[in-house]
Order: structure tokens, then sequence, then C-alpha cells
């Protein structure tokens, strides 16, 4: 069973585990997406793409986004409240408005390596591995500059 945020898990009435509610627009979400280092050096027309391949969610407090060893398939970009990172039940992080997570999904088939839980109520845009891949596609160009961020992020990770 995988983690994933699907059909099956958008609330009912008195369900209340995620629903979709579309409220950003395209410029919001662009910005967004052009604040994440894994993006910065795609351009305007790139970042819309991702944009417009990224669903909205709004997901209750206690809600497990992605838990650790899991297969991981979606990268998360936070517009709203808050969520806690542990591992290994080790509180690692926590993350709000503007962060992001889940970016080694849209590269690689490893399993989640940590777990994130909201802490509160919690709006985010959601881009899946399957839609990133489609972007790419059409728009290979994102894959290099991406890889080019992958590189300068490991580079610095050695210096320290």
């Amino acid at each position: 069973m995988s983690n994933a945020i699907s059909p099956e898990k958008v609330a009912r009435p008195g369900v209340g585990l995620a629903f979709f509610l579309p409220v950003l627009g395209r410029d919001a979400k662009v910005e967004l997406f052009k604040s994440v280092p894994l993006f910065v050096g795609c351009s305007k027309a790139e970042l819309r793409e991702l944009a417009r391949n990224a669903d909205e969610v709004d997901l209750r407090e206690g809600y497990v986004l992605v838990r650790e060893g899991r297969p991981g398939r979606e990268f998360f970009v936070l517009v709203d409240g808050r969520v806690q990172v542990t591992a290994k039940d080790r509180k690692l992080a926590e993350l709000t408005g503007g962060d992001w997570f889940g970016e080694i999904a849209l590269l690689t088939k490893v399993p989640r390596t940590a777990t994130v839980t909201a802490t509160s109520a919690v709006r985010a845009l959601v881009l899946t591995d399957r839609s990133f891949r489609r972007v790419v596609e059409t728009m290979p160009s994102i894959a290099l500059k991406v890889l080019a961020s992958v590189g300068d992020r490991l580079a610095a990770d050695a210096k320290s």
C-alpha cells in the first residue's frame, strides 16, 4: 500500500482526510516553485509547466504525508501550515509555508528517508513523479537544470 495522495483519500463529508480545493492562482504556484532550490535554474515557462502539473491539497492535522521506508512518489511544497519531520522516531525538523520536501521521489525510486506529519491543517502543492516525468519529456531542459542543482547540492554536502 502506497502513501500516495490519491482519489480514495479525498474527503467525503464527515471523513476529512484530504481534499482538493484549488485556491492558488498560476502565478502563486510559479512563485512557490521558484523558491525551491531544485528548480532555481528553471525559466518562467518551465516553472509554469511544473505549476500546471501540481495539485493543491488540504490536509488535516495529524495526517501523515509521507512515511519513512515507504515508496516515494510525490514532492511537496507547503503553502500554509506546519509539518514535523521525523526519522527513526527522532524529530529532525519542523517545516512551514514555503518549505518543501520529497525531492528524492522525483529523481529516484528509493524509499522515503523520513516521516512527515501535519501538526496543523496544511495546504500544499503536490507534484507526483509521474507528472514530473511528463513535464521533463515535454521540456527536457528542466532535467538538466535539476541535475545541475542536485550536483551543486552534492558538492556542497561533500565540503561540509
